[in-house]
């Protein structure tokens, strides 16, 4: 299981830094095209406003649209089989970097305005380390947080569910006796 894992998160981190030093060449590629031909600026212009709307839109929802999300899922149905291929996880992580995922686009953005091929690359790369802690730690501590929260909330959850049941025990009790004191004297 442990060759497995560093196997994908290599190919993750290959797959991402060539997919950010591709992009960084496409986008200075661009700019170059549209520094030298004037009709295709506003195509320049409208590209940075989609990344600008992409980007507040993240900020704003803090989520990346359902769209995304459902096309990830059905591209991941047609890679699943071939994880069990020889060198299959290596590739499946290197393949990773085509995924639908709006957070790895975002990424991507970044590292094609980060001026060439190797900062795309090392934008990538970064992003893929980082990502790889938590998808590697995630796992095992949600497990760990999940099996506190069980147990808070059992404990917890019944308390305040005591709690609230006195409040509003007490808060009838005060509208009976001090507010509407004639509810109980007729």
């Amino acid at each position: 299981m442990g060759r497995r894992l560093v196997a994908f998160h290599l190919g993750r981190l290959v797959g991402y830094a060539s997919a950010g030093a591709t992009v960084a060449v496409a986008v200075q590629s661009f700019a170059w095209i549209t520094q030298q031909a004037q009709a295709l600026r506003s195509i320049w212009t409208f590209m940075h406003l989609g990344v600008l709307a992409w980007g507040l839109m993240l900020l704003l929802l803090a989520r990346q649209p359902a769209w995304v999300e459902s096309a990830g899922r059905r591209l991941w149905g047609r890679v699943r089989p071939w994880v069990g291929a020889s060198g299959g996880v290596f590739a499946t992580g290197f393949l990773w970097a085509l995924m639908p995922c709006g957070l790895l686009y975002s990424a991507l953005l970044v590292a094609a305005l980060s001026g060439g091929p190797a900062e795309g690359a090392i934008v990538m790369a970064l992003f893929a380390a980082g990502s790889s802690v938590w998808l590697i730690a995630g796992p095992w501590a949600w497990l760990g947080l999940r099996q506190r929260l069980n147990r808070a909330r059992a404990d917890w959850g019944t308390r305040l569910g005591g709690l609230l049941l006195c409040g509003v025990a007490g808060w009838a009790l005060w509208q009976d006796l001090v507010v509407r004191p004639s509810l109980m004297c007729q």
